[in-house]
């Protein structure tokens, strides 16, 4: 087993001014020239297939361009029960109610200290490790010097991407002394900051690349012939939920709000779209599960980058759908809700924090809290076509003020460069 360092591809600040403008860009600039040269590493579990990797994608390159000397490295070679078991460390760390037996703990022990005597050599400045999966690699390699961890002045954070709201309480004794280990620790929202956390927490939300495939605009024509490409009528309405084939995404509840809204909409079309990341062979299983549960109705239709369906076609699904569903119970952040806000488009959403965080109920989308709630929503957009634009034009414009890559940077830059007090927005 070892680290790998992701090739990204360039990006600039300059091309960010046309969506974020430039007061947002000269910020980033402003922040990075106390940091310049300043050594940074990103380790998270994959390099593409889930949104933490696409974030990866974007603000590292960005945080090149404003001069740092920002790396990315993943973990390669860990064995797929590995990811098994930190598969069930994310579920229980968000209430599953599945604790992980003795044996599993000892994989996830033994795998981390593989890695924890690989890590990426140092000396570092600022290294962030992203989740559960590297998290005991992290803390084991914060004191060893050829890590770089004893440098004077390294700073060593956990950035969790998950809700921590309610965590299995045994999971949670497990980690929480790890996390206390760092020098920081980064959520997504204060509510996920469990007082067992005895370091400097830090409140960084996640973002949107504007200029990227997934959220340029796509020609009409080309994004109609998309969806007839994969048996879509594109002048039929369609609901789309795109998000990694996940239980706490509730895909089934998505299935069972779109029957009862085709009762009223007999010509409804719903797609539900994902991608199977390296870490995450539960999807390989809900997927197939998922295209069951939707194989007696010809107008639903279940597809992920297995099928063909990368980022230019879920760009196309987001900016056709005539509403954008993520019906989250559990919820960290959500990229793909801020992605169809980037598009103007109506979202009806879970009630979890990470869709609280985004969505004004009422004014930039609808929140919901049952699969009834939702299928009333959709109905009520469906029938009030200004009321879907007036929804996604306030959408759009609470993504360009604060979930665009610019202001993610911006935030990574005042927490390196000014520390981070305790439940407070870096």
């Amino acid at each position: 087993m070892v680290f790998t360092q992701v090739d990204t591809a360039q990006k600039r600040l300059d091309d960010h001014l046309p969506y974020a403008g430039e007061a947002a860009v000269a910020d980033v600039r402003r922040l990075a020239q106390a940091l310049l040269g300043a050594r940074v590493l990103h380790v998270s579990s994959t390099p593409y297939g889930g949104g933490v990797a696409e974030l990866l994608h974007t603000i590292v390159p960005l945080m090149r361009d404003a001069g740092l000397d920002a790396q990315w490295f993943v973990l390669d070679g860990a064995p797929l029960e590995f990811f098994e078991v930190t598969k069930r460390i994310h579920n229980t760390l968000q209430g599953m109610e599945d604790a992980l037996t003795p044996e599993e703990w000892t994989l996830y022990g033994d795998v981390n200290r593989s890695l924890a005597a690989v890590f990426p050599e140092g000396p570092w400045d600022f290294v962030v490790i992203h989740d559960p999966q590297p998290l005991l690699a992290g803390a084991m390699a914060r004191g060893s010097a050829a890590a770089g961890g004893e440098a004077e002045g390294a700073r060593w954070f956990w950035r969790c991407h998950i809700d921590l709201s309610t965590p299995l309480e045994s999971t949670w004794q497990r980690l929480h002394p790890l996390v206390n280990q760092y020098d920081g620790a980064i959520v997504t929202s204060c509510e996920y900051a469990r007082e067992e956390i005895a370091i400097p927490i830090a409140q960084i939300t996640p973002s949107i690349d504007p200029t990227s495939p997934k959220n340029l605009p796509l020609d009409r024509g080309r994004a109609r012939a998309v969806l007839s490409e994969f048996g879509v009528d594109p002048d039929r309405p369609l609901l789309v939920q795109v998000s990694r084939f996940d239980p706490w995404k509730d895909p089934f509840g998505v299935i069972d709000a779109f029957r009862i809204v085709k009762a009223d909409y007999p010509v409804v079309q719903l797609a539900l779209v994902g991608s199977i990341a390296l870490d995450d062979p539960e999807g390989v299983r809900l997927l197939d599960d998922l295209k069951q549960a939707a194989g007696g109705n010809p107008d639903a239709h279940v597809l992920s980058n297995q099928d063909g369906v990368h980022a230019a076609e879920v760009a196309a699904f987001q900016q056709e759908a005539d509403v954008v569903i993520q019906k989250s119970v559990r919820e960290g952040f959500g990229l793909t809700i801020t992605e169809g806000m980037w598009k103007a488009r109506p979202v009806v959403a879970g009630q979890a924090t990470g869709c609280r965080l985004q969505i004004e109920d009422g004014r930039s989308g609808y929140l919901i809290g049952s699969t009834e709630e939702c299928a009333a929503r959709i109905v009520q957009i469906l029938s009030d076509p200004g009321l879907g634009q007036a929804l996604g034009h306030e959408a759009r414009e609470t993504v360009r003020r604060r979930f665009l890559s610019t202001a993610h940077v911006a935030r990574y830059l005042s927490l390196f460069s000014q520390g981070s007090g305790r439940k407070q927005e870096a």
